[in-house]
């Protein structure tokens, strides 16, 4: 084992704290920053065996390296010897974390406790170990709740911190240097006063038809899949800032039944109501009444693909069917895309691809699958 001296020429500030020399505590400086660590030996001083216990910043700074630093405690012959390829590791990841390299100045953390005092407490959910993301809780007229991400930089309130939430519109929020978490706090409800009525139309088709997509829709979904039939659904994406005029709609499903729901929706249009919501609007144009949980199981309408025999591929459903009345075969785009591409007696021509109907052997087509996200 190196001697006492030779560690305190590379490394001045680690200190040994008991008279075995098991024990050390101290700094480690590397580019000019110090770092709080301490290593606790075995009795037999086996470097292999020891334990470092590292300040908040080194444990952030080693995410990705801890198999390197762990490796060279195996190897090291000496204390000192792991402590210069320790600091190398360190140089390594310093370079790899450039955000790591500016620690904010004392007066960061007072501002902070400041407007988390005028913001407060009550209203944070999360504080992460360097004190720069915060999660604030926000609930709008409805007792919606809701998430504001905040991402303070070091020269706060300087800087312009980096804001995100669930919701379906850029989250764009002034900033000035004399601005406030309780100022952005209080622009987020502004936010989530404009996008009440959207949430509303939302929140009336989840509650009174059966969703087929997304399977959990988050605040910042715009789109849903919405039951009609066995195999037969609509497609809607609503406009946040629009949300009772026509959506853009797409009808899925055979096109023995899609089409006149087609036709009825081509030649109702002109009888969309902007004062009534979307449900409402879609039953009056359609001439339907949308199947709900109140009446319907859900498995009625979540009919399996019939080639991989699963009702969810990934985060996709089966939207492709035969358009044989007599079969109706559902299938995910994917599968069928597969299915037939693989077939010698299908034909392709650019993105679509012609074959037969695995069931009934009817002509069938499919365009190329979109990746799954």
């Amino acid at each position: 084992m190196a001697n006492v001296s030779s560690l305190v020429n590379e490394s001045p500030i680690l200190l040994p704290l008991n008279k075995d020399k098991t024990m050390y505590d101290g700094f480690v400086t590397v580019q000019e920053r110090d770092f709080r660590l301490r290593i606790v030996l075995p009795s037999d001083r086996q470097l292999k065996r020891a334990k470092l216990h590292c300040c908040w910043q080194l444990k952030h700074l080693l995410r990705g390296y801890q198999h390197i630093v762990k490796q060279r405690l195996q190897h090291s012959d000496n204390l000192v010897s792991f402590i210069l390829e320790f600091k190398t590791v360190l140089e390594v990841a310093l370079r790899g974390h450039p955000e790591s390299l500016s620690i904010p100045p004392p007066q960061y953390y007072s501002q902070l406790i400041t407007e988390m005092e005028m913001l407060g407490w009550d209203k944070l959910l999360f504080i992460d170990s360097e004190f720069r993301t915060l999660r604030l809780k926000a609930g709008d007229s409805s007792e919606r709740e809701h998430i504001l991400t905040v991402k303070l930089k070091a020269k706060h309130p300087e800087e312009s911190p980096e804001c995100s939430a669930d919701v379906p519109v850029p989250l764009d929020m002034a900033w000035t240097p004399q601005s406030t978490l309780e100022k952005l706090h209080s622009q987020f409800m502004l936010v989530l006063e404009s996008l009440a009525e959207f949430w509303e139309v939302l929140d009336e088709i989840d509650r009174r038809t059966w969703v087929l997509e997304p399977e959990r829709p988050s605040r910042a979904d715009t789109m849903r899949r919405i039951a009609i039939g066995s195999n037969v659904s609509i497609r809607v994406d609503v406009n946040p800032r629009h949300p009772k005029m026509l959506p853009e709609s797409c009808l899925l499903g055979a096109e023995h039944v899609v089409t006149p729901l087609r036709n009825k929706l081509n030649a109702n249009m002109h009888m969309w109501n902007p004062g009534s919501s979307v449900l409402h609007n879609l039953q009056d144009v359609l001439e339907i009444e949308f199947p709900s949980p109140a009446t319907h199981e859900k498995s009625s309408f979540s009919a399996e693909c019939g080639i991989c025999y699963a009702y969810r591929l990934e985060t996709a459903i089966p939207d492709q069917v035969c358009n044989d009345p007599r079969c109706g075969q559902p299938f995910h785009q994917a599968c069928l895309y597969e299915w037939l591409r693989a077939l010698p007696s299908s034909r392709q021509s650019f993105s679509v691809v012609f074959g037969e109907c695995p069931y009934c052997s009817k002509p069938i087509t499919v365009k190329m699958a979109a990746p799954l996200s």
